[in-house]
């Protein structure tokens, strides 16, 4: 299975754990939610789909609404045609195995978890990751691209005297995009800690919530993750 494959079976399984939705709900959730998978297919989703039905991790059910297709104008759907029948709707569950293989899949924290793709998709389920393991793909992360920007650096030093203008403005953007991220994951985990330590000094021991109501001391704001895709350089 392709690391992109991976990403995109973890976010489907993410997105039906919260509620069974249809093909057509499922592709814009994805495109909407996790900015990442703004440009795929249904030729990239169903086989997806079929895949985790095949691993016992969803069911599909028959719906009763038309074709997973987009609304359009003047599109009918004859109820008591074959291709009525065809294209019925089908809305995909998440099974028992495939609560258990996410919530495993959550739990891993190792260099995938840091990557460009994969860290976006990790972080916006990261209201289901434990304490401790979002801890660890955030420092993780923060690590990855601390070694990012020295490469960077360095490779800008070495080549500064070759390069115009144009190209050395674009190197730079590059480095502050990183930098940028890197100040807000610093942010986000001074957050976590913050809200850890609140939790332990509760009398109930549960998590408190800061004057803006956010939990576990988060700030109140647009927490996702800054776009990978702004980077130059890898």
């Amino acid at each position: 299975m392709s690391r992109r494959s991976g990403i995109l079976e973890f976010a489907v399984l993410g997105l039906l754990r919260e509620s069974p939705m249809h093909g057509y709900e499922l592709r814009k959730r994805l495109n909407t939610s996790l900015g990442i998978f703004r440009a795929f297919s249904y030729g990239t989703l169903y086989p997806c789909l079929k895949t985790l039905v095949a691993n016992g991790w969803l069911i599909e059910e028959p719906g009763n609404a038309p074709a997973d297709l987009p609304p359009g104008p003047g599109r009918t759907v004859a109820p008591s045609s074959s291709l009525a029948g065809r294209r019925a709707k089908i809305v995909y569950r998440l099974t028992a195995e495939g609560k258990e293989h996410f919530e495993e899949l959550l739990s891993h924290t190792g260099p995938d978890s840091w990557e460009d793709e994969h860290f976006a998709a990790r972080f916006a389920f990261f209201g289901q990751t434990e304490h401790d393991v979002r801890m660890r793909v955030l420092e993780g992360r923060r690590s990855r691209l601390e070694e990012r920007l020295e490469k960077m650096s360095a490779s800008l030093a070495r080549t500064r005297e070759r390069l115009d203008d144009y190209t050395l403005e674009l190197q730079r953007h590059g480095m502050e995009s990183v930098e940028r991220e890197v100040r807000w994951l610093n942010e986000l985990i001074e957050s976590e800690r913050s809200g850890r330590d609140q939790r332990r000094s509760s009398p109930e021991g549960s998590a408190q919530q800061n004057t803006a109501g956010e939990p576990d001391g988060l700030p109140r704001r647009d927490n996702n993750p800054p776009d990978p895709s702004g980077d130059t350089a890898k």
